[in-house]
């Protein structure tokens, strides 16, 4: 009963297989090797972006940053929901990275409202030398609210940065399950709705540390090669990052695995509602759930081994994973209903 996060969860067996076949032999050293090669192409597939530049780290925050960093200048403000991964679990690393400082747009579940950004970008009083100029956009999919942001929506948030000159970051540590939540492609939900770069997240879905980093327009690809490797995020044994990516993605299992962990949580859903003075957060989408159970319940289930974490609110943040199991959640589901 582990739903603490999904960071916690094992590798699944493919990339431990991708691990192993890749451990063979020699390979040139920073990404200039065959296996980094194959796993681009897998991902400009994924994503039907051919010209797409990809790279490879080994965090979401350093993803998110050396992003950022690339395309919003010194004096730059990049604009995220007052709730943001960036704002809230990044120990300020945005503004270390970029120089620039973020400002907080609020929205309901997690979402940035397109109206508010706008009044936002403008009260930054572009041109006014006294003013931090507006830098990006960023936003999250699935967002720390557990919401998803739909094609529709994604392409309003876009429209806003589009119409302000302003490039559009999409945080996707979770990508994966937004897209399972969706149904919609990775291209629907990123390039095709207007998303200029996307951090797409390996670790939460399943991989040993690895991250990928998408500019669908390439123009400022070599310059975010140079802030990899000053930042000293250019691993000289990348084909240990990109073949997990190859792996993964190779058979489809990337979706089925973010599938299954969105299952779960809908099951965790399901029965926990049903159970008197439970009250389970609606907004949910994908694989991140709220409930607020009684205090006593909280400490029954913990002394019984479940894990995870409390929210201010006294709300409980439940998150399942691939490796999630329908036992898991039926325990836990049987414990708090006792």
């Amino acid at each position: 009963m582990f739903f603490a996060s999904d960071n916690a969860a094992p590798c699944p067996p493919e990339v431990m297989a991708a691990l192993s076949a890749v451990n063979q032999g020699f390979a040139m050293p920073y990404g200039n090797d065959a296996h980094t090669a194959r796993a681009v192409q897998v991902i400009r597939d994924l994503f039907e972006a051919p010209e797409a530049a990809v790279y490879f780290v080994s965090t979401g925050t350093v993803a998110n940053c050396l992003s950022l960093a690339t395309v919003s200048p010194l004096w730059g403000a990049v604009f995220c929901h007052t709730n943001a991964h960036v704002q809230e679990d990044e120990c300020g690393a945005p503004e270390v990275f970029t120089g620039g400082k973020l400002l907080l747009v609020p929205g309901e579940h997690g979402r940035m409202c397109p109206e508010a950004l706008d009044k936002a970008i403008r009260g930054q009083k572009p041109g006014v030398v006294h003013s931090v100029q507006p830098g990006a956009v960023t936003l999250t999919n699935i967002t720390e609210g557990g919401t998803l942001y739909t094609v529709e929506q994604t392409r309003a948030i876009a429209a806003v940065a589009k119409a302000h000159g302003l490039p559009l970051h999409l945080d996707g540590a979770r990508f994966a399950n937004a897209v399972a939540a969706s149904g919609a492609t990775p291209a629907e939900l990123t390039w095709k709705a207007g998303v200029d770069i996307v951090s797409f997240g390996g670790t939460k879905g399943g991989l040993m540390g690895a991250e990928a980093v998408i500019f669908f327009n390439p123009e400022k690809a070599f310059e975010f090669e140079l802030r990899r490797k000053r930042s000293g995020h250019l691993f000289s044994k990348t084909r240990y990052l990109a073949a997990q990516f190859e792996g993964w993605i190779a058979q489809g299992q990337w979706l089925t695995h973010a599938a299954h962990a969105n299952a779960m949580a809908a099951r965790l859903a399901e029965g926990l509602a049903k159970i008197p003075g439970v009250t389970v957060a609606p907004e949910a989408a994908a694989n991140i759930l709220f409930v607020k159970l009684p205090e006593e319940t909280v400490e029954k289930l913990r002394e019984a081994g479940a894990v995870f974490y409390l929210r201010g609110d006294d709300y409980a943040r439940l998150v399942t994973s691939w490796a999630t199991t329908e036992d898991d959640c039926d325990r836990f589901i049987a414990l708090a209903a006792a």
